[in-house]
């Protein structure tokens, strides 16, 4: 059966929020690209995500709606902090140590977890909807691109989802910034739309006494 395809509006959260609440996946409008959706507590619903996406041993992130939501899933050192209040909301998911509360499934065993908070009006609002965590993986087959239009989201996932929420075309149209924090020192992972002199600026301050 086709995915049901809705425009972005106050009918849309309510019916992708019941979605998640019942362990079904969603397709969503964030700054970067089109996400893919589920509760992330939900075992089953992040099992169908690695099948829709063709990849087996990869974590998928989570967007937040705001830094209260992510700290009930991740431990946010003094320079995440900064980080964050720096670039969120926004396009750049910081991979944290993890709380035991976020199950190992959705991160592939490791202690970390990827997280953010988009920088998209309706995307928060659809967060908080689904309880402030939601997963937020790009809506495409692994090795695909990423879709930065709902229509491209139809044609990349067809029947694999219930919903695809059309919120018009991506304002960046290109994944996120990924830094990891877990090390002793910050490691760039991929360069998105927030350059790493804009991060090196910041960091930089955070050193100085």
């Amino acid at each position: 059966m086709p995915s049901k395809l809705i425009k972005a509006d106050r009918g849309a959260l309510r019916e992708a929020a019941e979605v998640v609440r019942r362990g079904g996946l969603i397709v969503y409008p964030t700054d970067t690209v089109y996400g893919l959706g589920c509760n992330p507590f939900n075992q089953e619903a992040v099992e169908k995500i690695f099948d829709v996406k063709g990849r087996k041993g990869k974590p998928l992130p989570v967007l937040a709606s705001d830094v209260e939501a992510v700290k009930r899933i991740a431990e946010l050192s003094d320079i995440a902090l900064r980080l964050a209040e720096a670039f969120w909301p926004g396009p750049l998911t910081l991979v944290l140590p993890r709380k035991p509360v976020m199950p190992s499934v959705l991160t592939c065993g490791l202690p970390s977890v990827g997280v953010r908070i988009p920088g998209h009006g309706f995307a928060i609002e659809l967060i908080r909807a689904c309880g402030g965590l939601l997963v937020g993986t790009s809506a495409n087959r692994s090795g695909h691109p990423p879709p930065r239009t709902a229509q491209e989201a139809l044609e990349e996932l067809g029947e694999l989802v219930e919903l695809i929420i059309d919120g018009g075309p991506t304002p960046l149209g290109i994944p996120s910034t990924v830094l990891d924090l877990t090390g002793p020192e910050p490691k760039l992972v991929r360069e998105g739309p927030i350059k790493i002199s804009d991060i090196l600026s910041v960091l930089k301050a955070v050193e100085k006494p």
